[in-house]
């Protein structure tokens, strides 16, 4: 893929990230990518964890190299996206909230904090969640989501309740 850039022993990136520091400390990935046999380097902000890496995606974004094990969380299939070509590992639909809180909740922003005071209190009696958990201590997971609301969704809550236990 990136053997008609000139330089390219020089560039040659291999299946992981490349951890740097920009300003202000900030973790980022820088990810190669190419269009028309040129090189490009992409960067995109890391999002720390206690393990290697957990991330959140849209599942409509392009998949990476560096997503690692990629699952669905929401309960129900995302419109316009095939079973078949789906680039997803695995669908846990059984950590998603449940059916009267999803309904509930219906993506209003004033209701976010008590959605996720009732999402963690589900995530507590949740078995697939121990499961989850258990794939993010052994390595990199990209939680995958459809809602076009990238701050009011349910993988932050995830995100959040696994780094919470990761640090214990």
């Amino acid at each position: 893929m990136y053997q008609n850039y000139p330089n390219y022993q020089n560039y040659k990136m291999e299946q992981k990230e490349q951890q740097v520091m920009l300003e202000e400390d900030m973790p980022v990935i820088i990810e190669p990518f190419s269009n028309q046999n040129k090189v490009f380097l992409s960067v995109r902000k890391k999002k720390k964890s206690g393990a290697d890496l957990i991330n959140i995606k849209r599942i409509f974004d392009k998949a990476s190299i560096t997503d690692g094990k990629r699952v669905l969380v929401d309960g129900l299939w995302p419109r316009g996206i095939r079973k078949s070509t789906a680039n997803i590992d695995l669908w846990l639909k059984e950590v998603a909230p449940s059916k009267e809180l999803r309904l509930w909740f219906s993506h209003d922003p004033k209701k976010w904090e008590q959605f996720r005071k009732r999402y963690a209190k589900e995530l507590e009696e949740n078995k697939a969640f121990e499961s989850l958990l258990n794939m993010a201590k052994i390595g990199d997971i990209t939680l995958l989501y459809a809602t076009t609301d990238d701050e009011h969704n349910n993988a932050v809550v995830l995100l959040e309740m696994l780094n919470s236990k990761l640090k214990k």
